[in-house]
């Protein structure tokens, strides 16, 4: 059975690592070629209550598992971790190479509790993206990280004073602007990739209503259609928006009113027979989703046509 060892403040990262005490308690930048201990971390699940942001620079630095799959990292990859989630490192680690310019950021939540970031941090959905979704940078991309990088680093080391906490925070919310920047030239730059996900997702959808699966489970939701497709539930949904404009919850309503209105124009079925064929527990919910998107009940639709 695998050990598990949490991590709850910054103090307790660098006396894993083997650090010297952190300049800051609630956030800190770690460089891979200082770390000179990892046996607390190796071989055992890691629930991590901070956020962080790690940038692997080298190939040969283990492997992660995260959830039922196993990743090697990239050379200049962009990791995200929210507090609560579980990883897992396991393999040979290459301890204090010099030549290692990977970096953790890790900031505690009671950094940005009271700031205006703590309201914004659901937009970067990438922070629940699937490791195998990481974020690619350029050379010029990771300049960019790099010199917001130094900015954290720098507030953080000089003698704090009423701006620091503010300067800290604009930073790494910069830093983090910049990665959903950079998610977008991913996006785009896997353009026929991500259109056979669209169509494959598609493909799902109607493969589902074929299947009845309805009969035992209802409208296929979010994370059914995101597991089919070994995919995150947030990368599926900021995938389908940019190549398409909808969300994956928007597409599954359209799919289900699209058929809905099929199956109202060439059935004599009682408006309860079609919300239980389509998945819906209770008719009233078919019949309010239906208004919602079309501006008219099931019935009122029906009889226009």
């Amino acid at each position: 059975m695998s050990k598990t060892f949490t991590i709850n403040s910054i103090s307790q990262v660098h006396q894993s690592l083997g650090l010297v005490k952190p300049k800051h308690p609630l956030v800190t930048v770690v460089y891979a070629k200082d770390i000179k201990l990892v046996s607390d971390f190796q071989e055992v699940k890691v629930v991590n209550n901070l956020y962080q942001v790690s940038l692997k620079s080298t190939k040969d630095c283990g492997r992660l598992q995260y959830g039922k799959n196993s990743y090697d990292y990239e050379e200049g990859t962009l990791v995200f971790t929210a507090p609560g989630q579980v990883t897992e490192y396991t393999g040979e680690f290459d301890i204090g190479n010099q030549e290692d310019e990977g970096w953790i950021l890790g900031f505690h939540p009671d950094l940005i509790r009271k700031s205006g970031l703590a309201d914004r941090m659901n937009r970067y959905t990438f922070f629940n993206y699937d490791v195998n979704e990481a974020l690619h940078l350029s050379d010029d991309e990771r300049n960019t990280v790099d010199e917001i990088l130094d900015k954290i680093i720098k507030e953080y080391s000089q003698n704090l004073d009423r701006h620091s906490q503010h300067l800290i925070i604009s930073n790494i919310e910069l830093l983090l602007d910049y990665c959903l920047r950079f998610y977008d030239r991913q996006f785009y730059t896997r353009t026929n990739l991500n259109s056979d996900m669209v169509s494959k997702f598609e493909r799902l959808l109607k493969g589902y209503y074929q299947s009845d699966l309805t009969i035992d489970f209802g409208i296929p939701n979010v994370n059914y259609c995101a597991k089919e497709l070994n995919l995150s539930p947030n990368y599926l949904s900021d995938l389908l928006k940019k190549e398409t404009g909808k969300t994956t919850q928007e597409h599954i309503h359209l799919f289900v009113v699209d058929k809905a209105k099929n199956i109202l124009l060439n059935s004599s079925d009682s408006i309860s027979e079609i919300a239980y064929s389509l998945g819906f527990e209770y008719p009233q919910h078919f019949s309010n989703l239906f208004k919602s998107k079309t501006g008219f009940s099931p019935r009122e639709y029906r009889n226009m046509n």
